[in-house]
């Protein structure tokens, strides 16, 4: 996840800027810029890997397909995909076409699919847009959500990684109030690449529950964004 703004050079992705880049589409208008959430990622990450080395590789591939995923409109843009082949499933659900995640709301809807009763889902995918979804996780995450790679366990073509997702929840989530602490979520994926190393199959394991749950504990702020006084959270305290 990142903000907004323009920038030159992104050391961890790929396909963000040049001359490949100079007709692409982009969702929210312009190329995101990654400077906020990088520095979150050099200050928290605990795997500094070689250059080289086939687990940067593998985070550099993951991080670039990320970015596309979010921030570009068109498929004929994507570089890191083969999108006449591409699947995506979560936690062994029936794999889905790109066009069908589009149609999920794509981004975070796609990546918290749940059986749960809506009543119980904390956030519900099946109600949120591309933009409502990424609106919500900007404001929870306004140093963005880092991605690390821990441990590759088999490269191309079958990427077996486990990976850590982590940012601090320092604004509101859905109406529920910053709670100021890092919230992490841990899992598993599976990149199936071709012989130009273009993704054609992604597979993730793990528990939304992980995120969602940092995400939920405090309790709502009424209409005038004030909160109980029973609050968890550290920034309404002693007010």
């Amino acid at each position: 996840m990142a903000d907004s703004n323009s920038s030159v050079v992104d050391r961890y992705r790929s396909h963000i800027h040049g001359d490949n880049e100079r007709h692409t589409e982009w969702r929210f208008g312009s190329p995101p810029n990654y400077d906020l959430v990088n520095k979150l990622f050099e200050e928290g990450r605990t795997k500094v890997w070689e250059a080289g080395s086939l687990e940067e590789r593998v985070q550099h591939l993951v991080k670039t397909w990320e970015m596309e995923m979010f921030h570009k409109r068109r498929f004929q843009d994507y570089k890191t995909v083969n999108p006449d082949n591409y699947t995506f499933s979560l936690n062994g659900r029936r794999p889905i076409t790109l066009e069908q995640k589009r149609k999920l709301g794509g981004g975070y809807n796609s990546l918290l699919q749940t059986s749960l009763p809506q009543a119980l889902r904390g956030y519900d995918p099946t109600r949120e847009t591309m933009e409502s979804s990424h609106a919500a996780f900007t404001a929870a995450f306004p140093r963005g959500f880092a991605l690390e790679v821990l441990h590759v366990y088999s490269g191309p073509p079958g990427i077996v990684y486990k990976f850590r997702h982590w940012g601090f929840m320092e604004g509101p989530f859905q109406g529920h109030a910053p709670t100021g602490e890092m919230v992490e979520l841990y899992g598993m994926a599976i990149f199936q690449v071709d012989a130009d190393m273009k993704i054609e199959k992604v597979e993730f394991f793990y528990d939304r529950g992980e995120l969602l749950g940092g995400l939920l504990k405090c309790a709502k702020m009424d209409d005038t964004g004030l909160l109980p006084a029973s609050s968890c959270c550290p920034f309404f305290k002693n007010v």
